[in-house]
């Protein structure tokens, strides 16, 4: 038997109505993770993306005082688990072929220093180096952080901080800012200074103008 006309008016009714319920139901989706910081963990990459825009977002003050100030204030180097601490971290991280004991003493592997361009493969002839040294982070601003928020800076394996280099390289460094002191290898400008802007940015850390004019320097050299 066929449906009368009446019968198929309500049909096509009942279908209509339907789909416009369904399309008012529809989900949206949001981008992921805009608002999160971004960063390489491995030296070379440049990844921190910290530009002229952001250098231009950072606060410019002079430097504070260092009356207190103790690496000590900065716990280092954490177990970071499997008998591993942050240095032994790094190292594996920064390294190629890297060996290592049960109990996670690096014993052997293939580091570049970025800082210099010197390679080596003994652990023994590298340091750890902190992007922005605990001393020029308690001159920004550390000065007034807890012992816990001063423990993440100094071992930050998320931002650009840490990076295993050459002894002399960081012993040359040691707590100087980009206006006394940038690496030797010039073809690391940009990356250093990309980094630097990305962790001063993170933690919310002052620059000197003399810091800022030095960073601008540097990221010119970005191409």
């Amino acid at each position: 038997m066929r449906p009368s006309p009446n019968g198929k008016a309500v049909l096509i009714a009942l279908v209509l109505a339907t789909v416009l319920t369904g399309a008012g139901s529809c989900d949206v989706s949001s981008t992921p993770g805009a608002a999160e910081p971004t960063s390489g963990p491995t030296a070379g990459t440049g990844s921190g993306g910290g530009g002229t825009t952001s250098l231009d977002a950072l606060t410019v003050a002079a430097a504070g005082s260092m009356s207190g100030y103790s690496r000590e204030k900065f716990t280092h180097w954490i177990g970071q688990g499997s008998g591993c601490d942050t240095r032994d971290v790094v190292l594996k991280r920064d390294g190629k072929n890297v060996k290592a004991t049960a109990e996670c003493k690096i014993t052997a592997g293939t580091w570049h220093s970025p800082y210099d361009d010197k390679d080596t493969t003994n652990p023994q002839d590298l340091d750890i180096d902190h992007m922005v040294p605990l001393a020029a982070a308690w001159r920004s601003g550390a000065a007034k952080w807890t012992d816990d928020q001063r423990k993440e800076f100094a071992n930050d394996l998320t931002r650009p901080q840490l990076f295993a280099v050459s002894l002399q390289s960081n012993r040359a460094k040691g707590d100087q800012d980009p206006s006394t002191w940038k690496p030797p290898s010039h073809a690391f400008w940009c990356t250093y200074a990309q980094d630097w802007v990305t962790v001063k940015t993170y933690y919310k850390l002052s620059v000197t103008q003399a810091e800022k004019t030095a960073l601008a320097d540097m990221l010119a050299t970005c191409k």
